[in-house]
């Protein structure tokens, strides 16, 4: 694995959309990324603009309010950059320069207008930030334009006039006028564009997302990397557009507003579905904004994974001796061979890096509680690339790093989550770690004179000559009877 630094600074990101407009304040350490700040109005600035051509007046008022307001935060934050974009509406609208214009004498912010193929690129490019072995087609679902994009593909991506505020023309919602116009639309794209796999971009659909998981009551309510059936997605959309508008606003995290776009994001969905022969839905929580971020990073530093940066930072910041995880990783690679392949022998391995950098997280907790700690800080932590069931098996790991039992804080989670062959394995990598810790202080150097190997049916721990005494006591025993346990071997005595 790369080595990984993590120099701090600060990137504030003003995307001023259809229908929000929106500040992130990014604290970066090298290719993690953290959310510090977060703050959205929905100004609706496309609603008006497919009858009168400009953004909407109380829209435009309600920008200004926010974009002062974010303006004045940036002036006391000083970030490092800022970095200001505007889309599909602003684009469109006769008036959208004019706005441009006033935003830059009233706040100082200069926008940067985006065309059509560039949010398209961004939108693709902020998806593969933040999980990088994604594939297929992105769709970027705004107020007045939809974007799409195949990831891997050189093109420049495709803008088409699909956002909810365009597909009303200001007309009451009507299920099947908008069903046939997004077929006609939809009809022009290309065939390339056809794909098994689609990640779905954008606020209205991360709200179906949401509705889904409290649909079938997931575990973890987590959007980003969140995947569900194509008929899964075609029986939720299609719920969701025979319901009134009353309706939606009732239902849990639905604002007034949210509700109004709702049912275009839903058609829009299934027309995706049956005209790119889509099978499967991922929905991801990065777009423009984190494609807009990591359009900055050095090409070098692009290439690290954003699991493994953010487990390294993390740990990193946490960690008593920043050498430790890369000889915790070292060390254990006897145990993660001998072990069950989960996610494939690549992901396997990456995954087994992550959670030694995550090793140390518990230092700084209370001792009585640090197994379920741990287990719901790793489980929730806000880092990217990794799938719901990679976060189960993280957290399983570190539980059992910190001696928790096989239950584990959330056993109903854990279950639904990760196969018994996956909680088996990272148990064992995290009582390996245990043991690991425990023997050598959590110094890399005396851990550096034991060694751990399994034969057959077997596991031996064992200590360089003048080592033995210092590193082999009878807590060393417990954990390494542990281990052998966990993985049906038989202890041979030290």
């Amino acid at each position: 694995m790369p080595e990984i630094e993590y120099p701090s600074r600060q990137i504030a990101v003003i995307d001023i959309g259809s229908n929000s407009v929106r500040l992130v304040l990014y604290r970066l350490e090298g290719r993690a990324v953290w959310t510090m700040f977060n703050e959205k109005v929905l100004a609706g600035l496309g609603r008006d603009i497919a009858v009168t051509g400009k953004l909407y007046e109380p829209g435009v008022d309600m920008a200004m309010v926010a974009l002062r307001r974010f303006a004045a935060v940036i002036d006391g934050v000083q970030p490092d950059q800022v970095l200001t974009a505007a889309t599909a509406a602003v684009r469109e609208a006769s008036d959208g320069p004019e706005f441009c214009r006033r935003v830059q004498e009233e706040t100082g912010l200069t926008i940067r207008v985006l065309s059509g193929e560039e949010e398209a690129r961004y939108a693709a490019m902020g998806v593969l930030s933040g999980a990088p072995r994604s594939s297929g087609v992105v769709g970027d679902l705004g107020g007045a334009s939809l974007e799409l994009n195949r990831l891997g593909a050189s093109g420049p991506g495709i803008t088409l006039p699909l956002g909810p505020f365009v597909l009303s023309g200001g007309k009451a919602f009507d299920a099947k006028r908008v069903q046939s116009r997004i077929a006609r639309v939809l009809a022009d794209v290309p065939d390339s564009y056809r794909t098994p796999v689609f990640n779905a971009v954008g606020g209205a659909w991360r709200t179906l997302a949401q509705m889904h998981m409290e649909r079938i009551d997931h575990p973890l309510r987590i959007v980003h990397q969140y995947a569900i059936t194509a008929d899964e997605a075609r029986d939720l959309a299609e719920w969701v557009a025979s319901q009134s508008r009353q309706a939606l606003e009732k239902l849990p995290g639905v604002s007034k507003r949210r509700a109004e776009t709702l049912p275009y994001a839903a058609l829009n969905l299934t027309g995706l579905i049956d005209r790119l022969g889509i099978e499967t839905v991922h929905f991801s929580a990065w777009g423009v904004r984190e494609g807009l971020l990591h359009n900055q990073l050095d090409a070098k530093v692009r290439t690290i994974d954003p699991l493994l940066a953010g487990c390294s930072a993390w740990g990193g910041r946490q960690g008593v001796d920043p050498a430790l995880p890369r000889a915790l990783d070292g060390w254990l690679q006897p145990i993660a061979s001998a072990l069950p392949e989960v996610f494939g022998e690549e992901r396997d391995a990456l995954l087994t890096s992550s959670v030694c950098r995550l090793a140390d997280i518990g230092a700084r907790l209370h001792p009585d509680h640090r197994p379920e700690l741990v287990f719901d800080q790793v489980l929730w932590a806000p880092i990217a690339g990794q799938t719901h069931s990679e976060r189960a098996f993280l957290a399983v790991a570190m539980n059992a790093r910190y001696g928790g039992s096989i239950e584990t804080p959330a056993p109903d989670t854990i279950q639904r989550l990760l196969s018994p062959v996956g909680q088996k394995r990272a148990r064992a990598l995290g009582l390996a770690m245990r043991l690991a810790c425990d023997l050598s202080g959590r110094s890399p150097q005396l851990l550096a004179n034991a060694a751990i190997s399994i034969s057959k049916s077997q596991m031996r721990v064992t200590a360089v000559k003048g080592y033995g005494s210092m590193l082999l006591g009878s807590q060393t025993k417990r954990r390494a009877k542990a281990l052998a346990d966990s993985m049906d071997l038989e202890l041979v005595e030290f």
